[in-house]
């Protein structure tokens, strides 16, 4: 006689809590697998601001100082700060980013506008405007990095690629002046007695200038609170994720939100990724959503934008002396004030 073994297979019930057994290994890892991805991107960010630091430092030996926020060929009103609030109908010329191309890797997409660029201060020439669409890695933070879609743009010229990161023009949003026309050519402004928004721990007459504000780059060598705790870079978010219009991450737009940061701790701005509703006072195209942290006064005219990631609890920066660090969204007003100021007379502890 031969012996016949049966196989048995599965029962529905055995499937069942196999496949119900998988699935919770997938949900108790899944975070994990998140947390993974997300530090990746925070690490490459921290790179990447790193690298734009390096190419600042780059300029400044050649140019024997940083770069400006933006090139701003002001006409009439004896050089002075005129309507800067407004990119509309402006023939404003190219930003800090798009100056030091030919020190972040990208020296053939300079030379395609080198003539341009050299003559803008002198001519008004727009042509460095052909580089406002092409895409460079380098300026988008991974986790912001699905919004880029492209910004409406204005004056003729459209489709402006996305970026992630700003210089620190800083300036203090008031009464007399905004954020962003308050450090023109380098102002030093200060704060007033009864602005419109009070902190008892910023004395009044403290100051507030920029490190690369319009027509104005400092010297590292000369920066009054020092080098090494003054912030030069911070991190910006791409504003297509609350609306296709907003400007907020456009790398090539030299203006507060764009490609700039501007009052950043000041009246609404106090601190990065405040929730505060009209928090940034942008252009055309902007969207209020302070759910989101992407508070907007929609049609306010350029004047301030707050540093905004989609990292947990903070952004990254990049400081004055080349080193990269992580900010917390818990900073207080007045350490974030210090940090961002270049005069202030303090110089903030860790």
């Amino acid at each position: 006689m031969s012996l016949h073994t049966q196989r048995r297979g599965f029962t529905l019930i055995e499937l069942l809590v196999v496949i119900a057994i998988i699935t919770l290994i997938v949900a108790l890892l899944m975070p994990a697998i998140q947390k993974i991805r997300e530090e990746s991107a925070k690490l490459k960010c921290k790179n990447s601001l790193k690298q734009l630091a390096m190419a600042c430092h780059t300029y400044e030996q050649h140019m024997r100082s940083l770069p400006p926020a933006i090139q701003m060929r002001v006409e009439g009103s004896g050089g002075t700060v005129s309507n800067v609030a407004s990119a509309e109908g402006q023939n404003f010329g190219p930003n800090w980013l798009v100056l030091i191309l030919p020190y972040a890797d990208q020296g053939n997409l300079y030379n395609s506008v080198a003539s341009s660029v050299g003559a803008y201060m002198t001519t008004g020439d727009s042509g460095w405007r052909a580089v406002i669409g092409q895409r460079v890695p380098l300026f988008l933070c991974p986790s912001d990095s699905r919004w880029e879609v492209p910004w409406p743009g204005i004056s003729g010229h459209s489709n402006w690629a996305r970026g992630n990161y700003g210089c620190n023009a800083f300036g203090i949003h008031q009464g007399s002046t905004n954020g962003w026309n308050g450090t023109f050519k380098g102002a030093v402004p200060t704060y007033e007695a009864g602005a419109p928004w009070t902190d008892p721990t910023i004395p009044v007459g403290t100051r507030g200038a920029g490190v690369m504000c319009i027509n104005y780059g400092a010297r590292t060598s000369d920066i009054p609170d020092g080098a090494s705790t003054t912030i030069m870079i911070g991190e910006l978010r791409i504003g297509a994720s609350v609306a296709p219009g907003d400007v907020r991450g456009t790398w090539a737009l030299g203006f507060p939100g764009a490609s700039v940061l501007a009052g950043q701790a000041s009246w609404d701005c106090r601190t990065p990724n405040n929730t505060d509703t009209q928090a940034d006072d942008l252009g055309p195209g902007s969207r209020n959503a302070p759910e989101d942290g992407m508070g907007a006064c929609e049609g306010c005219g350029f004047q301030q934008a707050q540093s905004r990631s989609r990292h947990a609890n903070g952004v990254n920066v990049a400081m004055c002396d080349g080193a990269v660090k992580f900010v917390r969204n818990s900073v207080t007003q007045n350490t974030w004030w210090r940090m961002n100021a270049r005069d202030d007379g303090v110089n903030y502890k860790e």
